[in-house]
Formats: C-alpha cells, sequence, structure tokens
C-alpha cells in the first residue's frame, strides 16, 4: 500500500481509514486520494504567473536583504563588538 517514503505513506494511510470509517458508518461515499506534488497542467499562463512570482518575490528579498545586514554590523559597530 505505501512506498518507502512517508511522503506518500501518511495521506494513503489516512485515505484508508477514512474509507473504513465510512463503511462501518454505512456511507455509500468514498474518498478519493491524489498524492501529486504538484498539478500537472501545461497552461502557459499558469508558468508565466508562477515565474514572475517567483521572480518579483526573490527581488523583494534581494533588495530588503542587504540593509539588514548593514544595520547589523553598524550596530556591532557601535557597540564595539568583536570575534575570536
Amino acid at each position: 500500500m505505501c512506498s518507502i517514503e512517508p511522503l506518500n505513506c501518511y495521506p494513503v494511510l489516512v485515505n484508508i481509514i477514512s474509507n473504513t470509517f465510512l463503511r462501518l458508518f454505512n456511507c455509500t461515499g468514498r474518498i478519493r486520494l491524489w498524492s501529486e506534488l504538484f498539478s500537472r497542467t501545461h497552461s502557459a499562463d499558469l508558468k508565466n504567473y508562477t515565474f514572475f512570482n517567483c521572480l518579483s518575490y526573490l527581488l523583494v528579498l534581494a533588495a530588503g536583504l542587504p540593509p539588514l545586514l548593514a544595520a547589523s554590523s553598524m550596530e556591532d559597530y557601535k557597540v564595539k563588538s568583536t570575534s575570536c
């Protein structure tokens, strides 16, 4: 039922337990499980959206990180801290 990887094993076990409970309560419904990390949509719009979303996140991160490091080293300079 489960492969060696726990990433695939836990959803399968939850699915088995859920369907068992449904059968115990005489329910005709079933729960289906898909274990894919990413959807396999080949839409160009979705790829462009994902690319530009990641690009904008990285640009904001790249713009905000150097001032943070500079402020930290200026604070160390004011306190006159040294490393061994």
